[in-house]
This record gives C-alpha cells, sequence and structure tokens, in this order.
C-alpha cells in the first residue's frame, strides 16, 4: 500500500532575475539585503546586466521550463498545476504561496532550479518557503522541497550531451573546466557541495574520455577579500594552465542549471577575454536549461513523491535523504553572500 501524502501542486522555486533596465537596481538591492552593500558597488555590478540590455535570461528560461514541464505532466502525468516563485524577483515566492493557498493547494512540491547542497542552494530555500507560507498565514499549504539532484541519472545524462557536443567544436586535445559558484570556506566545510561537485564532473569527464585531464574551479565570488572562498578561480585557473602550455579549454558550468547572469557575464564575458588574452581557444559548454532529460528529471523526482519510487543516482555517494537532516547545510555568518 502507498502511504505517500496527497501532494496538488508543483512549485518551480528559483532565484529571480531583471527583465528591464528599470529592474537592475531594485533586483540587486534585493540580492544583497541585510548586507550594507555600497550604492556603488550595486552600480558597478548593474552594468553588467546593463550590457545585456538589462535582462537576466533566467526568468525567460523557467517560462520555458515550466511550459515543457506542464505538457509532460498533462500527458504523463501527475496531472499536478504547476507554479513558479523566486527569491529575489517577481513573481515573488510570497505572492505565489498566497496564489496557491487561494487556489486551494494545501500540499505542494517544490522543485529548486540548484542541483547541489549548500546553505545558498538548498537550505536557504527552505527557509524562504517557510518565511512565504508565515507570510500568508494559516491558509498556506504545506510544501516539501524535492531532493538535490546533482547525481540523479537525468542530470547527468543532460550534462554529460552538453559537454560532448561543446567537445566536439573545440580541438581534440581541449581540456575540460569545470565551474560552479564560489561559496565562502565557512559554508563549504558545513556541507558537501564541494565533493558532490567533484563526483559530478568526475562522472561527465569519465563518459567524455576517461584519458581527459579535467579540473574544478570556482566563480562568481561576492564576498570581501579577507573572507576565504573556494578556490581557484576560474580567470586564475586559466592563466595557470596556459603557464602549463595548455592551448584549448572546454569550459562546463556544472554548478549552474541555466544561464544566470554570472554564466553570461563572468564565463562568457570575462572568462572568454581571459582565454583569448593568454591564447587560450575556449568552447563553453550549454546548461541543461530546458534539455528533454532534464524536463523528465523533474518528473521522476515528482514520482519519487507521488508514488514512491526508489530515488534513482548514479557514482558513489546515493540520494540526499529527504527531508533534509536538521543540521544540514548550516551557516552562520554576518554577511551570508545570496
Amino acid at each position: 500500500m502507498n502511504d505517500a501524502p496527497r501532494y496538488d501542486a508543483l512549485l518551480l522555486l528559483s532565484f529571480g532575475g531583471p527583465e528591464r533596465p528599470a529592474d537592475v537596481l531594485p533586483f540587486l538591492e534585493n540580492v544583497t539585503r541585510g548586507r550594507n552593500i555600497p550604492r556603488a558597488r550595486l552600480e558597478q555590478v548593474a552594468e553588467q546586466y546593463h550590457l545585456f540590455g538589462g535582462i537576466s535570461p533566467i526568468n525567460g528560461i523557467n517560462r520555458e521550463l515550466i511550459a515543457k514541464l506542464r505538457h509532460l505532466l498533462d500527458g504523463q502525468g501527475p496531472a499536478l498545476p504547476v507554479y513558479w516563485g523566486n527569491r529575489n524577483w517577481t513573481p515573488y515566492l510570497e505572492d505565489t504561496v498566497r496564489q496557491m493557498a487561494d487556489d486551494g493547494v494545501r500540499h505542494a512540491l517544490a522543485f529548486v532550479t540548484s542541483a547541489f547542497s549548500s546553505y545558498s542552494s538548498c537550505r536557504q530555500y527552505l527557509e524562504d518557503i517557510e518565511r512565504a507560507r508565515a507570510a500568508v498565514g494559516s491558509g498556506a499549504p504545506v510544501i516539501e522541497k524535492l531532493r538535490p539532484y546533482w547525481n540523479h541519472p537525468g542530470f547527468i545524462a543532460t550534462m554529460i550531451e552538453r559537454t560532448q557536443a561543446a567537445v566536439e567544436r573545440a580541438p581534440t586535445d581541449a581540456r575540460l573546466v569545470f565551474t560552479a559558484h564560489s561559496i565562502p570556506i565557512g559554508m563549504a566545510e558545513g556541507c558537501d557541495y564541494e565533493l558532490q561537485l567533484r563526483e559530478a564532473a568526475s562522472l561527465i569527464a569519465k563518459a567524455i574520455d576517461p584519458t581527459r585531464g579535467w579540473d574544478l574551479a570556482f566563480q562568481s565570488r561576492s564576498g570581501p577579500p579577507t573572507q576565504p572562498w573556494l578556490e581557484p578561480d576560474i580567470n586564475d585557473h586559466l592563466a595557470a594552465l596556459a603557464g602549463r602550455d595548455t592551448r584549448a579549454v572546454v569550459l562546463v558550468p556544472i554548478g549552474f542549471v541555466a544561464d544566470h547572469m554570472e554564466v553570461k557575464f563572468d564565463l562568457d564575458t570575462q572568462a572568454a577575454a581571459t582565454a583569448r588574452r593568454l591564447g587560450i581557444e575556449l568552447v563553453r559548454a550549454a546548461t541543461a536549461g530546458t534539455a528533454p532529460r532534464f524536463v523528465e528529471m523533474i518528473r521522476a523526482l515528482v514520482l519519487e513523491r507521488v508514488e514512491g519510487k526508489a530515488p534513482a543516482f548514479v557514482g558513489t555517494r546515493g540520494p540526499q535523504p529527504v527531508p533534509c537532516a536538521p543540521d544540514c547545510c548550516r551557516y552562520v555568518a554576518a554577511h551570508r553572500p545570496h
């Protein structure tokens, strides 16, 4: 007998991003609220968005992902309505939870557009959910987060396909360099973020070519210079590779499931410029985005909960427990990064 609770909706929960120039500074103020970031620094970061018309690609990708997910669920089940809420921009999570309550939703699942475990990419979303539920009040639905999916076969297979496509566009001796958002060392020590990244990268690299060299680098750090973060920075690492006569790199943003501004600016603009300066040919692999296997993975994660199906995974570390352990991914700092 299946004792799984009855779920009546699916929530896609994401970071959010501006969709016009006038949105950029208010969005950045949301991202950095409580951190006392100088206005001049926000205006400096805003210029990165203005290089792309003041529009982050993430919201458009999420709309496409939701459309494909709805089509899949309508055709193959389970027939759950799909809602969308963001941490930092419209549609705000609190507004979405209020709409869910008004629609009579009582017990929803949440898919977060972050595959790996850390405070910022996992626990903080749990806090976001509870804060939104508290704001809505007693009528708010129960919302259970789906597990991190960094080692789900659907995610790994998607990234193998994305990486292979990039490898085929690169010189035959190109080195694989996987990247992810850097986080403070203090945060990394409280979670399995780096271990998960390394295993995911290893699974992908071995599937591409077991003899090809690969590395893990980090990007997009935003903390003060006095605070240690995960290294090496991608630009520093490219310089080190050039010093070892590496002349071609396939860059794989394994830590991002879609093209955030950190991908478009930090990789496609800054890292690409660094590679050109160093004489390195750089080919960037696509993120998972709205690839069919990635959309099918979301449905598979839902079925784990709706039908009690056994969690699917590849590699040696196994699936993340559900729910997360009470002390999982905790991080205490005076100024937490977004």
